[in-house]
């Protein structure tokens, strides 16, 4: 039997989607709010922890030099030049991204941000921002990056990495977790100094206003902290706005297209310097 040409073009047309689904359905995405990533794109803090823990300190003696940026939503275009800028860097330990990964919380976003930041020569670890909790981009920030709330000590230096994002939780009273804040500042086996980074400083309006004095306090009570890292707020400056002793240090935004380059030394001693690209 001959099958008149209609026919044809529609069998032909059903066999060719069939091959596309069967040989390439990793490709397809069926929604943007999809979160699952590839087994390469997930848990991507603890891939950088591992592989972090498996370098030794570029520097020498009690020296650690780290850098800063934050906020790299929609900014995908000053991310090729801001990794060259930080690989040019010498004895540079770790990169931090001081959150608000993503614009909309779309885990392609993130998936974007990492495709940039993997080409960097030492490990990147992030904080959740504000814009990462958008839609259902927690769950996406957990699958792609993972804890909301984590810690490690490397070269001696406690690195504390918290949720701060109030607003996103309704202002709560919950977020941020005071008591994780406060044990984690407390532990201080094998550590000489400590950094604590969060996307929303305590004090901006997008902070519980309710946990605000308590982090504070929780900073001021710390015994090995050297500064509070915070974004958000796109615009570089260094303050102890509560009077304590505590030093809150806010950086720039991808956009502005300078990052902070940080070196630590001794129990509290530290150099800021402002880096252009």
């Amino acid at each position: 039997m001959t099958l008149p040409f209609r026919s044809y073009l529609h069998f032909g047309l059903t066999l060719a989607s069939a091959a596309l689904l069967t040989s390439s359905c990793e490709l397809l995405e069926f929604s943007p709010n999809d979160i699952r990533a590839p087994a390469t794109q997930r848990n991507l803090t603890q891939q950088h922890l591992e592989r972090l823990v498996e370098q030794p300190n570029p520097t020498e003696g009690d020296t650690l030099r780290f850098a800063f940026t934050a906020d790299t939503q929609r900014y995908y275009d000053e991310l090729d030049p801001l990794v060259s800028s930080l690989n040019q860097q010498q004895n540079l330990a770790l990169v931090i991204v001081g959150g608000d990964i993503s614009d909309f919380g779309l885990g392609r976003e993130m998936r974007w941000v990492n495709d940039k930041l993997k080409q960097l020569r030492m490990p990147y670890f992030t904080v959740i921002g504000n814009h990462d909790h958008v839609g259902n981009g927690r769950a996406a920030y957990q699958e792609i990056f993972g804890p909301l709330n984590y810690s490690f000590t490397y070269a001696d230096t406690r690195f504390i990495f918290t949720d701060t994002n109030g607003r996103e939780y309704g202002f709560n009273g919950q977020v941020p977790n005071l008591g994780w804040v406060s044990q984690h500042l407390a532990d201080t086996v094998g550590v000489r100094r400590q950094v604590a980074i969060c996307h929303v400083p305590p004090f901006n309006s997008d902070f519980d206003p309710r946990l605000a004095t308590g982090y504070a306090q929780a900073l001021a009570a710390a015994p090995r902290l050297v500064f509070n890292l915070s974004g958000h707020i796109d615009k570089y400056g260094v303050s102890q706005p509560y009077r304590d002793g505590v030093t809150y240090i806010s950086g720039y935004s991808v956009e502005q297209r300078q990052y902070l380059l940080l070196t630590l030394w001794g129990d509290k001693g530290y150099k800021l310097e402002s880096i252009p690209y």
